[in-house]
């Protein structure tokens, strides 16, 4: 038996990926395999499998566990049409060779055009490895089922095929991909030509140019603005031939519009000589000159762009995303645009639309939201047909020269495996190779619809900017890169020995290229003018509209009544859960106005109203579809249906035949990446009422750079407008620090310039109007609502139908109870949010009618005409007391102090009744919680006592 084991055992443990392949090939077609192998899977069809039961194996994972169990037990017998086991063996080895090759090529392939490091040992690159001896080479083997080359092959040709195709200048890496279709697809792709590019001499001439216009322009700055920064591509010019074939190939294969992201690493360079920027204007920006459009403004080099280029497929919208210097960032914004762009369309699967990413090795590797947009990209609400990245690869990062220093992993890549996406790495010296694999690249996601990486290695001729010193800290890597050529003069120098151009038209290229910067001509040709893509949406009638409040959200009350119903009712056998149906059953008399609206019927109300009338609505979060608190109920489930395909029901996308979308989606769980995204929606869709639900307010924390760098700041910096909803649970309800605070006071620090809206609303009827607000009125910002939680079924806090069939978002409501006299009042208690009921009941409690209380429902902009009218109702009141749950150094008390100072008569006084400051948003222990909450209330209705101001 060891005998036999021992005989077989070049069929399992680092060839079992070999043997699933083929038998996997085998069950699409057994006429795919080898005679040999036909004979043995036959056999295996008669043989138990390795649980004892008679069906045979189907599945490639049990397959190869019943290869190694049956090895063990000595049941394998590999028969070979010769009937000689050494035959047998060194025709397995040779697939042994072609599946280290596939495997391991890339770890041996040529890719570093810097030639610093030595080539890693890897023995089962070796034919010797596998027994083979120099009697051997010559010997012929059909390798028609194993390779995609020619029908037999010497093991000298096969060696020499195998290093050809994936240790020259691209190293693949795709083995990892479960979908055999996809791996067979690209080992076809590489083998059939060995990796290796037959372009025309006009394809050649071509890239010569791309090449040279990155390379003259970097050159030209230099000169002309010296020690501007910039952050050059010198070094990794292939990077803008690569940009060119991914834009020209995707309008050949149909794709319209194209949205980029990318850093600031190149990006002077993708402006001018991809998108067509004038380089005119990029030099007036260099000189500091500037519109007096934008009330901030940004550098350079975080500019976006857009245009239309004509590609042989028909002309092509490129949008160059803006992007701040957090550098990855911009990954799920682009995700968002593009998702909207194909929502619009129409476009399901990505045939139209395509996200491209340029990345750095460093930040790739380094940024965790790479991983979170990753984990998107198959997933049904933020999948975009898949992405093409291209990581310009200077070996350097930022600073770091040692890879030890910069990640934990071979390649700056490794992240994408986690979603199986191929990386084709190429040496970026060579810049056919590059092309070449950029054409695989984008034919491969416009086949499969999925993400796929080109990591072209390079490396960088001057400083993380211009005014950095390298050689300080990379001596030796830059000595070599002070002896480089550059890779123009590379290729140049060798399309002329080629023949392909004349010795002299590189060198005449370079001068042309430099005439046009002279002139400040546009170096992409042809860009196409005055085009009109019938998708586009024209923002002009939301941009520089003056601030208003005022909207007509009011909905006539017969459509009120027919909303409900349709919204309340499931289909026939639709069995729902006994909790649902109870509050389908309420919300349907509260759509008759039999009794008051609660929260999740106001919101679906104002959803409802807004799709009947021609709005999309676009609602995601980690709980989004039945609410984080199981108030909203948006997706109903069958109890008697497992499949969600078949078993869920969204009364939304059923309000009328003519409907726009209603979509809901429980987000992965993620905040950065998906906030992100979902901003990015917005920027790209003013028509869509955009929201993005925290599961808790304070989830917000882990997309901060969302909302300081684009949501509060893109419309100043950028000019980018967007109308994008954050819901943030908030209320102390004793649920400790993480479930308490939407940190109120970070997001008016970020307001000015009337950048966002910042509210709280309290009942209802108020969310209904705020919701539909936001689509309403002719302009768009984004809006921040401090959502309730206690209050989501606090009865105090519903309102009457017809609240909503008149009026409007009120941003003050001032005192409701007619008991209070308001001559007689002394004390008003000015506060937001559900602290209002506690001070109510706390104030009834207490028997007092001397205190008037306002809420203030809109923070930011803040309504100063309407809360000064309502203090203003309480002449004879002497004392202002701002009321809130959060600590005294967080919450409203010193973003909103000045306002309420402005809004106050002569001799009143301003105190504070809340929480003592604190390092924590909240306490977590209740009894501590519930003595803060009754010292805040004593504190309200007694005698002012601590901070208080004077006017």
């Amino acid at each position: 038996m060891m005998q036999q084991q021992k005989a077989n055992s070049y069929l399992f443990g680092g060839n079992a990926p070999y043997v699933e392949e083929l038998y996997e090939a085998y069950l699409n077609n057994p006429g795919s395999v080898p005679d040999n192998w036909r004979q043995y899977f036959d056999s295996m069809q008669n043989v138990p499998a390795v649980d004892g039961s008679n069906k045979p194996d189907v599945a490639h994972a049990p397959v190869i566990a019943s290869f190694a169990e049956r090895a063990k037990q000595g049941a394998v017998r590999m028969v070979s049409s010769a009937g000689d086991p050494e035959k047998a063996r060194k025709r397995v080895a040779v697939t042994q060779l072609i599946a280290a090759y596939r495997y391991l090529g890339s770890r041996w392939a040529n890719l570093d055009p810097l030639q610093r490091q030595e080539r890693p040992n890897i023995p089962e690159l070796d034919p010797a490895f596998y027994g083979f001896t120099d009697a051997d080479m010559d010997t012929q083997y059909n390798i028609s089922n194993t390779y995609f080359g020619p029908e037999n092959a010497s093991l000298r040709d096969l060696t020499q095929f195998l290093r050809d195709t994936y240790t020259r200048s691209i190293g693949a890496e795709f083995m990892y991909i479960s979908d055999p279709a996809e791996k067979r697809w690209l080992q076809e792709r590489l083998e059939s030509i060995r990796s290796t590019p037959h372009f025309t001499p006009e394809k050649k001439k071509h890239i010569l140019e791309r090449l040279t216009a990155a390379e003259g322009l970097e050159r030209y700055l230099h000169t002309k603005y010296v020690g501007q920064k910039r952050f050059s591509l010198e070094g990794s010019e292939s990077f803008i031939a690569s940009i060119d074939e991914t834009i020209q190939r995707a309008g050949e294969k149909g794709v319209q519009e194209i949205v980029i992201g990318m850093a600031h690493r190149g990006r002077l360079n993708v402006l001018v000589n991809t998108l067509g920027k004038s380089p005119k204007e990029l030099f007036e920006e260099f000189e500091g000159k500037h519109g007096d459009d934008l009330p901030s403004g940004d550098v350079k080099y975080h500019q976006g762009f857009s245009s239309d280029i004509s590609t042989q497929g028909g002309p092509v919208h490129l949008s160059l995303a803006f992007n701040p210097s957090h550098l990855e960032i911009v990954n799920p914004v682009v995700e968002g645009s593009v998702k909207a762009r194909m929502d619009r369309r129409g476009d399901k699967e990505g045939q139209q639309v395509l996200p491209i990413l340029v990345h750095g090795d460093a930040a790739f590797a380094g940024q965790g939201v790479v991983m979170e947009t990753l984990n998107l990209a198959q997933t049904r609400g933020y999948g975009t047909g898949g992405t093409v990245h291209i990581v310009i690869n200077n070996q350097i990062g930022f600073t770091t020269s040692d890879p030890r220093d910069a990640r934990s992993t071979i390649y700056c890549s490794d992240v994408v495996k986690m979603i199986e996406a191929p990386v084709l790495h190429i040496n970026g010296d060579d810049p056919e190779a590059v092309v070449l694999a950029t054409q695989i690249a984008l034919d491969y996601r416009m086949q499969f619809k999925k993400d796929v990486v080109l990591d072209i290695i390079t490396y960088r001729k001057l400083g993380h900017n211009e005014q950095d010193t390298p050689a300080l800290t990379q001596p030796l890597m830059y000595k070599k890169i002070g002896k480089h050529p550059g890779t123009r003069k590379l290729y140049a120098d060798r399309l002329a020995t080629q023949g392909t151009i004349a010795a002299d038209a590189g060198d005449q290229m370079v001068a042309a290229y430099r005439e046009a910067m002279d002139a400040g001509k546009t170096t992409v040709d042809p860009v196409i003018s005055n085009f009109k893509n019938k998708y586009a949406v024209d923002w002009l009638p939301f941009l520089n509209r003056k601030w208003t409040d005022a909207a007509d959200t009011a909905v006539p009350m017969t459509e009120l009544k027919r909303l409900s119903a349709r919204i309340t009712t499931v289909p026939e056998n639709f069995k729902l859960h006994s909790l649902a149906e109870k509050v389908l059953a309420d919300r349907a008399t509260m759509g008759r106005g039999e009794q008051n609206l609660d929260w999740g019927m106001g919101e679906h109300l104002a959803y409802a109203s807004l799709v009947s009338s021609g709005y999309a609505v676009r609602l995601t979060g980690q709980d989004a579809g039945r609410g984080t608190f199981v108030h909203r109920h948006a997706v109903l489930h069958d109890q008697n249906r497992e499949r969600w395909d078949q078993g869920t029901y969204v009364p939304l996308q059923n309000v009328s035949e003519s409907q726009a979308p209603f979509t809901v989606i429980d987000s992965v769980l993620s905040e950065e990446a998906v906030l992100a995204f979902e901003y990015g929606y917005s920027t790209a869709e003013p028509n869509t009422l955009t929201i993005w639900e925290a599961q808790f307010g304070d989830f917000a924390n882990g997309a901060q750079v969302v909302i300081d760098q684009f949501i509060s700041s893109g419309e100043v910096k950028w000019g980018r407008a967007s109308g994008l909803v954050m819901m943030l649970p908030h209320g102390y309800e004793g649920q400790g620090p993480e479930h308490s605070s939407a940190r109120p006071e970070r997001f008016l620090q970020l307001c000015a310039d009337n950048n966002m809206q910042v509210t709280q609303p309290t009942t209802a009827a108020q969310i209904f109007h705020l919701l539909r607000r936001q689509m309403v009125r002719q302009f768009r910002k984004p809006l921040v609502i401090l959502t309730p939680k206690s209050l989501l079924r606090n009865k105090d806090a519903g309102s009457p139908l017809q609240d909503l069939a008149k009026g409007a978002f009120q941003t003050v409501i001032g005192e409701v109870d007619d008991a209070i006299d308001a001559k007689k009042v002394k004390r008003v208690i000015a506060c937001s949010g559900k602290v209002y009921y506690d001070l109510v009941n706390s104030r009834k409690t207490r028997g007092v009618t001397d205190t008037a209380i306002i809420r203030i429902e809109q923070l930011y902009p803040f309504p100063h005409k309407s809360f000064a009218a309502e203090l203003k109702k309480f002449s004879n009141a002497t004392e202002l007391v701002w009321a809130q749950d959060e600590p005294q150094n967080q919450g409203y008390w010193f973003q909103i102090q000045h306002h309420l100072f402005e809004s106050m008569e002569a001799g009143q006084r301003l105190a504070y009744a809340g929480r003592p400051a604190s390092a924590a948003p909240a306490v977590g222990y209740y009894d501590k919680h519930y003595a803060q909450q009754k010292e805040l209330l004593d504190t309200a209705f007694s005698r002012l006592k601590g901070f208080v101001l004077t006017k």
